[in-house]
């Protein structure tokens, strides 16, 4: 099968979460080995076990999700929602990326790719330990980034708002009345972006189109960020 992952084995955390589904489904489309990735990424050793287990590894996908814990305010945020989001998206992204990095040197050639949130880059109230693990996401990588670049290794983030997922948007959010109003006001475009959408975004930051990119956080929010 030929695509612009052909012949490329790329793995995906979270598979069944997030942007697991609709990434699989592009990734595969255009050639890619998937390996789908549903395990406990918090258990002590699973990120090294996991890259140790799955061979070769072109392309690394962090799809890597929190509870969001909307609506808490600083003074009422417990200690163990707080720790929550970075033991779920800061410390296994460090986990994966420092395992997987030494094979992709020695072949220098690779590409990471996180799914991460525009909350990093625009204050949102009552989302502190959300924003705040997302946006130790986007600090981590604009260092690696630059780190691995001169061994032909592109990591970057998608920093994105307003996609279409079941964790952040269900269904019966997206049909209230007062979220569809909210929509129009909050967004520029008015609407939700499509998980394919968001899935064919990371499509290019994983080919060798994305080759002169360097420890970015792209926002891909609608206009709700910039």
């Amino acid at each position: 099968m030929s695509g612009r992952l052909s012949g490329k084995r790329v793995l995906v955390t979270q598979a069944e979460d997030y942007m697991g589904p609709a990434t699989i489904e592009v990734f595969r489309e255009e050639g890619a080995e998937v390996i789908a990735d549903n395990s406990d990424l918090t258990q002590p050793g699973r990120c090294e076990e996991l890259i140790a287990g799955s061979g070769e590894i072109d392309v690394l996908i962090a799809n890597l999700a929190s509870p969001n814990f909307t609506g808490i305010p600083v003074t009422e945020l417990a200690a163990e929602d707080w720790h929550c989001t970075f033991d779920m998206m800061v410390h296994p992204l460090h986990r994966l990326c420092q395992a997987v990095v030494p094979q992709m040197i020695n072949r220098h050639a690779g590409k990471i790719v996180v799914f991460g949130s525009a909350t990093a880059l625009k204050g949102m109230p009552t989302v502190t330990a959300y924003s705040a693990a997302r946006a130790a996401q986007t600090g981590y990588i604009r260092s690696l980034g630059v780190e691995v670049a001169k061994h032909n290794i592109q990591a970057n983030l998608i920093a994105q708002n307003y996609v279409e997922n079941p964790v952040y948007y269900p269904r019966e959010l997206r049909e209230k009345e007062s979220f569809q109003k909210s929509l129009a006001r909050q967004v520029p475009l008015g609407r939700l972006a499509t998980a394919r959408e968001d899935a064919l975004f990371a499509l290019f930051l994983a080919s060798q189109e994305s080759n002169f990119f360097v420890g970015q956080s792209i926002p891909f929010s609608g206009g709700w960020t910039q």
